[in-house]
């Protein structure tokens, strides 16, 4: 069985593995990132920063399960979110919402309160498909992976 730190790294790397891939699509495919996938690749970042403190730390039980229940806690996050652009990108095309400004503009002539709610809103730009494998999206996969690091994280909570 693996070792608390090892299922962390295992997960850090994961992390490392999904950015990497999302910057190919976006360097070398040039798939630009909507607003919903950027904010995807936040909190990607911030479940592999909170997983290498872990493995970094190696703490004690006790400190383990705290480290999973934030990287699990985090991921699920995460998931949501890629729930929200899955099912954007599933609308109806009369039912997907108009294009709006970029990531960029929202955080420099909003708060970031009111930013964070029109991403979350999404736009038309979040509801294209812009690459597929086995017949799902980016985000489809985003989901997936999400799923897989809060399962990942939340076993440090739950093992003896």
């Amino acid at each position: 069985m693996f070792s608390s730190r090892s299922l962390f790294f295992i997960g850090f790397l994961f992390c490392a593995s999904m950015l990497a891939i999302a910057g190919y699509f976006q360097f070398v495919d040039h798939l630009e990132p909507c607003p919903l996938c950027i904010l995807q690749r936040v909190f990607t970042l911030f479940v592999g920063v909170i997983l290498l403190l872990a493995v970094l730390h190696n703490p004690g039980n006790f400190a383990n399960r705290v480290y999973g229940f934030l990287a699990g806690l985090v991921a699920l996050v995460g998931a949501s979110i890629s729930a929200r652009h899955v099912w954007l990108q599933n609308l109806p095309e009369d039912q997907v919402p108009s294009c709006g400004p970029g990531l960029n503009f929202m955080l420099d002539n909003f708060p970031l309160g009111d930013a964070i709610e029109m991403v979350m809103r999404g736009s038309g730009e979040c509801a294209e498909v812009l690459w597929t494998l086995l017949g799902l999206s980016i985000p489809a996969w985003t989901l997936l992976a999400f799923l897989a690091l809060a399962c990942l994280s939340l076993i440090a909570v739950f093992r003896n």
